[in-house]
């Protein structure tokens, strides 16, 4: 990786709010942690960057003290002004001026689709890459590309490769195996009826372990 991260990208909850009752962005990142996920994403499009700002403050102190790195969706600004461990981003969110934007010390992360995107995303001074692997209604406008997709951007790229989409514990060995360097997951934590063990599940499933 550019920029010095203090673990690998493992298990990586994205958070979202709205899908079970009294769960929102704080309470979702906080089951993250305390289930030992190496990264939490604050994915929060429903917020104004005003709105966002101290949020992501927050959890950025909170991650950073549980040595978790706490990645801002799409808020490149956000993120630099949060003092966040780094900034994910979109084919349309311009990633190929990102690095200069976040300086060196902080990571970049871009979903790509293809081969050809993760080595432009790796040229631009990403960190990592994210692919989708299989259909997911919380990103419906994202194109999955299969076990296969995974393994042909893994060929692409020296960059770590984050598989994202429709990943449980149940299946995330196989994106594991595939190529990924590790799994992120939106519903899977954020959905479930226990979120911490839902999490603790992914972190022993990605390491070939038994449920926790």
């Amino acid at each position: 990786m550019t920029s010095a991260a203090p673990q690998p990208l493992r298990v990586y909850v994205v958070t979202s709010s709205g899908r079970v009752a009294g769960r929102d962005h704080r309470s979702v990142a906080m089951a993250a942690i305390e289930g030992g996920a190496d990264a939490v994403q604050l994915r929060a499009k429903e917020l104004l960057d005003d709105e966002l700002r101290p949020l992501a403050r927050e959890l950025t102190d909170v991650c950073r003290d549980a040595g978790v790195l706490l990645i801002v969706n799409d808020r490149v600004a956000v993120a630099v002004e949060s003092g966040a461990d780094g900034v994910h981003l979109g084919q349309s969110d311009d990633p190929a001026t990102a690095r200069a934007r976040l300086g060196d010390g902080r990571i970049l992360g871009v979903s790509v689709g293809d081969a050809d995107q993760a080595r432009a995303a790796e040229a631009a001074g990403a960190d990592y890459v994210a692919v989708t692997v299989w259909s997911t209604s919380t990103k419906p406008d994202a194109e999955p590309r299969g076990l296969d997709g995974v393994a042909a951007v893994a060929r692409a790229t020296t960059l770590p490769v984050v598989g994202i989409g429709g990943i449980t514990p149940e299946n995330a060995r196989e994106v594991i195996s595939a190529g990924a360097s590790g799994v992120a997951v939106i519903s899977a934590v954020g959905d479930a009826d226990d979120p911490v063990v839902a999490t603790r599940r992914l972190v022993a499933a990605v390491h070939g372990e038994d449920d926790a």
